[in-house]
C-alpha cells in the first residue's frame, strides 16, 4: 500500500511539474526582454530553470570535448573554453564559424541561454594566427605605464571578439616572489603597488568602464590568491605565510580589479598554508565575496576541483560549497554534472547554493547582453594584427625594455655609421620573442606567428648590406660592433618551473665567440624573468633586459639606435646568484645584483668608464688590500660567490683602501652606488 501511495505521489509531482513548466512558459519572457533590469532578468529566467538546465550553466568544457554541440545543447552547458593551442583552425573565420555552431546549439534548448567562451588572451589574442603579441606582464610591469597597459588590453579585446569570442582568463595580477617559478613573467612584478597599478588598468582595457561597453570582452583576474608566493617558486605549491602576510602582499591587487568592476575571478592552484584554494571556503566565500563584496562569479582552473582530497564527487561538494561558481572541466563535464545533481538530491549541496552561483553567472551574461547578441560577425577580422595595434605593441616594447648596463656609451647606436654583427638564433626567432602562452600553450621556437625579429628589424634600420648575421657569434666580416641576442627557451606553467634559469651553453659559446672578436657588444636578453648572469654582464659593453617583447623587434630597435631613450625599470630584485631566491624589496638583507625600479638611460653609464674607476690589489703576498679609485663618492659593497655581503664602505675621498684580509680565497663581486643611484659592477679575485 505504501509503495502504490508513493508511486502516485511521484506522479502527481511529474505532473504538477510539468504544468508549472507550461503555465511559467506562457506567461512574457522577461528575462528575453533588453529593457528590463538585469536583476529582475536574472530572476525571471532562474524561476523558470529546471535543476538540469541550472547545473549546466556551472559548467565549461573544452572545445575539443567529444560531440561538443550536442553536450552543449544536451547538458545545457554555460561556456566552453580552448585550453592552450586549443583551435578550430589556422584562419579567423574558422574560430569565428566554431562559436557560432556552438551558440546555434545552445539556442536551440528550451531556455536559449548563450555560451560564454573563454581563452588565455594574456598578451594578445595568442592563440590566433597573425594576432598581435604584446609583450608578457613582466616586461610591462617595467613600464610603470598603466596607460599602455590598458591599450594593450583594449586591442587585445577587439582582436578576441575579431574571432567571435567573449572571454580572457586575464589579467594575472599574481606578485611573484620567486624567480624559480615558470609562471613569473605573467606578473607585473614582484610588488602588490605593481599589480595595483596595473590590474585596474588592465581590467579596464578589457571590459570597459563597465561590462556591456561594445567591443569589449570579459575579464578574469587570476590566480586567487597567493600563486606566486609559493614556497621555492613551486608551480601550485604551498604558500606559506601569515594571513598579514597574504593581505599585504597578494591581496591588494583584486581590491583593484574588483573596483574597477572584474567579472571574473579563477582560483588558484595553490596552496594556503596547507589547504587548496580551491577547497577554501575563508578565502572564496568569506573573504572574496563577503568581505570584499565581489559581484561576479568565480571560476576554477583547469580541473583544478580534482586536486582536492577524495573522490570526484567529494572533491565537487567541497569546492560548490566553498564559493566556485563555474567549473573548467575540460575532461569530465558530464561526470561534474550527474554528480552535482546527486549531491542537490541528498542535501549535501543547497538548492540556494546553486541558486547563487547560476544568478552569478547570468547576471554577468545579460551584461555582456549576449542575449542580444549571442552570433559573432567577421566585421572585425581585419582588427586582427593591424598596423594600429602593433603600434601600440611597439611602444610596449621600448618602454618596457631596461638598460642594465652601458659602459663608454655604445648605446645607442650610429643610425648610418658602421657594419654591424647580429649573433644568436634567438636574434631571427620570433617564438623566443613571445615566450610561452604563444600559438601553443608552452610557446616554442621558429616561426611561428608573424612578425618582426630583432634581426629583420636591426636591417630596417642600418640597411641588409651593413648587418651580418651569425647564429653562432663566429664570423670572418670586418664588423665594428655587435649585438648578441640570447636568453631562455619559450615555456609556461609546470615546464617553466627552473631551480637555476640561467643562459645555456650555446648562449654562452655565442658570447664568447663573440668576445673573442675583440669588438664592443650589447647583450640582450630575451627572459620571463631575472637569470643568473655570472660573468655575462661583466663581460658585456652594454646590456638589455628585453623581456618577453612579443612580435613588435622594432621597438627594440628604436631604443637601440637612439630614437627613443630608455625608460624601463626593473619590476624584479635580480639576483647575483640562485642561493639568494627569494630576494625582493624590502628584505633585510637585501643585496641583490640589481635592486628593484633600477634602470639606466643613455647618459648614464653604470661601468667604469663613466666613474673612472679602477680596482688594484696591491701585490703583497698575502694579498690583504684592495685598493679603489674613482671620481666620484659612493657606498661600495663586496659580495661572495654565492651572493653574500662580506664588506660594505663607503668612498669618500675618491680613494679607498679596503682591508680584505677576512675573505677567504675565491671570486668576488664589487658593488659601487654613488649618490645619484648609477652603479658599477665589477669583479676581483683574491688568491
Amino acid at each position: 500500500m505504501m509503495h502504490r501511495m508513493n508511486l502516485v505521489n511521484k506522479i502527481f509531482v511529474i505532473i504538477g511539474f510539468t504544468l508549472w513548466v507550461v503555465i511559467k512558459d506562457a506567461f512574457p519572457q522577461l528575462y528575453l526582454d533588453p529593457d528590463a533590469s538585469v536583476n529582475d532578468r536574472v530572476n525571471d529566467l532562474l524561476g523558470r530553470m529546471t535543476l538540469d538546465e541550472k547545473i549546466g550553466q556551472m559548467v565549461q568544457a573544452e572545445r575539443s570535448y567529444p560531440d561538443i554541440d550536442t553536450v552543449i545543447k544536451d547538458y545545457f552547458l554555460g561556456s566552453v573554453l580552448s585550453g592552450g593551442g586549443s583551435r578550430p583552425g589556422t584562419k579567423p573565420q574558422d574560430w569565428i564559424d566554431m562559436v557560432n555552431g556552438m551558440q546555434q546549439a545552445a539556442l536551440s534548448a528550451r531556455l536559449k541561454i548563450p555560451i560564454i567562451y573563454g581563452i588565455d588572451a594574456v598578451h594578445g589574442n595568442n592563440n590566433v594566427y597573425g594576432a598581435t603579441i604584446f609583450p608578457h606582464n613582466i616586461g610591462l610591469g617595467c613600464t610603470r605605464d598603466s596607460t599602455i597597459v590598458r591599450k594593450c588590453a583594449e586591442a587585445t579585446a577587439i582582436e578576441v571578439i575579431a574571432t567571435g569570442l567573449h572571454w580572457t582568463f586575464g589579467p594575472c595580477i599574481a606578485v611573484p616572489r620567486d624567480i624559480r617559478w615558470g609562471r613569473a613573467y605573467e606578473g607585473f612584478g614582484e610588488t602588490p603597488e605593481l599589480q595595483e597599478m596595473m590590474a585596474q588598468a588592465a581590467v579596464k582595457g578589457f571590459q570597459g568602464d563597465s561590462l556591456g561597453v561594445p567591443y569589449r570582452i570579459l575579464a578574469c583576474a587570476k590566480h586567487f590568491i597567493a600563486d606566486g608566493g609559493t614556497l621555492n617558486g613551486q608551480n601550485a605549491g604551498n604558500a606559506v605565510m601569515t594571513e598579514e602576510e597574504l593581505r599585504r602582499i597578494h591581496l591588494p591587487g583584486y581590491i583593484k580589479a574588483i573596483e574597477a568592476g572584474v567579472g571574473s575571478i579563477m582560483v588558484s592552484f595553490n596552496q594556503w598554508n596547507g589547504v587548496l584554494c580551491h577547497a577554501n571556503s575563508f578565502l572564496i566565500t568569506d573573504l572574496l565575496k563577503g568581505e570584499l563584496g565581489f559581484s561576479g562569479f568565480v571560476v576554477s582552473d583547469w580541473n583544478g576541483i580534482e586536486h582536492i582530497s577524495g573522490d570526484f564527487k567529494t572533491s565537487i561538494r567541497t569546492a560548490v560549497n566553498a564559493g566556485i561558481d563555474m567549473y573548467m572541466e575540460p575532461s569530465h563535464p558530464i561526470d561534474f554534472i550527474t554528480n552535482l545533481k546527486q549531491l542537490v538530491s541528498e542535501g549535501s549541496v543547497s538548492q540556494s547554493r546553486i541558486d547563487d552561483a547560476v544568478s552569478r553567472i547570468l547576471r554577468v551574461k545579460f551584461r555582456l547582453q549576449l542575449f542580444e547578441q549571442p552570433y559573432a560577425t567577421d566585421a572585425w577580422i581585419d582588427s586582427l594584427g593591424n598596423t594600429s595595434h602593433r603600434s601600440i605593441a611597439r611602444t610596449a616594447v621600448r618602454e618596457s625594455m631596461v638598460l642594465l648596463k652601458n659602459q663608454g656609451n655604445l648605446l645607442p647606436f650610429s643610425k648610418v655609421n658602421g657594419k654591424i654583427l647580429v649573433a644568436g638564433a634567438k636574434a631571427a626567432d620570433i617564438g623566443s620573442q613571445c615566450g610561452g602562452w604563444t600559438i601553443s600553450w608552452q610557446g616554442s621556437t621558429g616561426s611561428i606567428t608573424t612578425g618582426t625579429t630583432m634581426l629583420d628589424a636591426v636591417k630596417s634600420v642600418r640597411g641588409t648590406e651593413n648587418v651580418i648575421y651569425a647564429a653562432n657569434g663566429s664570423t670572418a666580416e670586418n664588423v665594428d660592433v655587435a649585438v648578441v641576442v640570447v636568453g631562455e627557451t619559450p615555456y609556461a606553467e609546470g615546464g617553466g618551473d627552473n631551480l637555476e634559469p640561467k643562459l645555456t651553453t650555446g648562449d654562452l659559446n655565442t658570447l664568447a665567440n663573440v668576445k673573442s672578436l675583440g669588438i664592443p657588444y650589447v647583450v640582450l636578453l630575451l627572459s620571463g624573468r631575472p637569470i643568473i648572469l655570472g660573468d655575462v654582464i661583466t663581460d658585456a659593453d652594454a646590456f638589455v633586459a628585453c623581456w618577453l617583447p612579443g612580435t613588435e623587434g622594432s621597438g627594440i630597435t628604436d631604443v637601440l639606435f637612439g630614437y627613443y631613450d630608455f625608460t624601463g625599470k626593473l619590476s624584479h630584485s635580480w639576483p647575483v646568484t640562485i642561493s639568494q631566491e627569494p630576494v625582493n624589496q624590502g628584505d633585510s638583507p637585501y643585496a641583490p645584483l640589481f635592486p628593484y625600479g633600477y634602470g639606466l638611460s643613455f647618459g648614464q653609464d653604470a661601468i667604469s668608464s663613466m666613474y673612472n674607476l679602477s680596482v688594484s690589489i696591491f701585490p703583497n703576498p698575502a694579498n690583504d688590500i684592495i685598493t679603489i679609485r674613482s671620481d666620484y663618492s659612493g657606498t661600495v659593497e663586496i659580495f661572495n660567490a654565492v651572493g653574500k655581503r662580506e664588506l660594505i664602505s663607503t668612498l669618500k675621498d675618491y680613494q679607498q683602501s679596503i682591508d680584505i684580509s677576512n675573505l677567504k680565497a675565491g671570486m668576488y663581486l664589487l658593488k659601487m652606488t654613488s649618490g645619484s643611484g648609477q652603479m658599477l659592477i665589477s669583479k676581483f679575485i683574491k688568491n
